[in-house]
């Protein structure tokens, strides 16, 4: 099984974290390569930039699939292109967002998201309304750190546990979705620091929630609906 993992901003800096993040929770057997954008921006924080993401995104969605790639993870938890994106490959296509959120509601009856700036506040609630889950997400909060200044895993681990845990306390979430994927690494700490405070509740990472949710559909034949996902009218189009 092949996965391409797009990272959805320029630059290569972050690949090689990215990709043996992926690694760690793919399956035996499973191949991961990542790339990254030729044109963008250094990271999806607005609207602004998921839109300016758009066409560099589609170009590495042409190429994976004339690699024949078995699926495709986009790497941010805003779900960037992933629409558009099942349009045209015949492959199974993530962002963080869906298979996080949804493998969440599996788990409890509320969930809490914790992502980076107040930013992207309304990009989650929208997602939340066009999935239909809005009802079931209890809070939706923020660490206050750019995305690009999650590196520090002492600082945002102390910020994720305390949202979290305040937000488990108050009766808000029975389950913590880390609301970015570059977010690495922290799920499992986050985890056991929560239940040393006595909440004893599922944490769960984007990343790992799309690459295993990524094999499932694979390993299934699911590709994407084309009732739902149809493929563009032909016409000229300058990109």
């Amino acid at each position: 099984m092949h996965i391409r993992v797009i990272l959805p901003v320029i630059g290569e800096s972050l690949l090689d974290s990215v990709r043996r993040e992926a690694e760690a929770w793919a399956a035996p057997g499973t191949t991961i390569d990542c790339v990254s954008l030729e044109r963008g921006t250094a990271s999806i924080e607005s609207e602004y930039d998921e839109a300016l993401s758009a066409p560099g995104i589609l170009q590495r969605i042409d190429e994976a699939r004339a690699d024949g790639v078995d699926g495709v993870f986009i790497t941010c938890f805003g779900d960037p292109g992933v629409h558009a994106a099942r349009e045209i490959i015949d492959a199974p296509v993530v962002g963080g967002f869906e298979p996080a959120t949804l493998t969440a509601l599996s788990l409890g009856e509320k969930v809490g998201i914790v992502t980076v700036l107040p930013n992207v506040l309304p990009m989650l609630n929208s997602l939340a309304r066009r999935y239909t889950i809005e009802r079931r997400i209890g809070t939706i909060r923020v660490v206050d750190l750019p995305v690009l200044g999650l590196e520090d895993h002492d600082v945002l681990l102390n910020r994720l546990f305390e949202q979290a845990s305040d937000a488990v306390g108050k009766g808000e979430a029975d389950v913590i979705i880390l609301g970015c994927t570059g977010m690495l690494g922290v799920a499992e700490e986050l985890k056991k620091r929560l239940a040393d405070k006595g909440f004893d509740v599922p944490v769960v990472d984007p990343t790992g929630a799309a690459i295993t949710w990524l094999e499932s559909c694979v390993r299934l034949g699911l590709t994407p609906s084309r009732t739902t996902y149809m493929p563009p009218p032909a016409k000229d189009r300058a990109v």
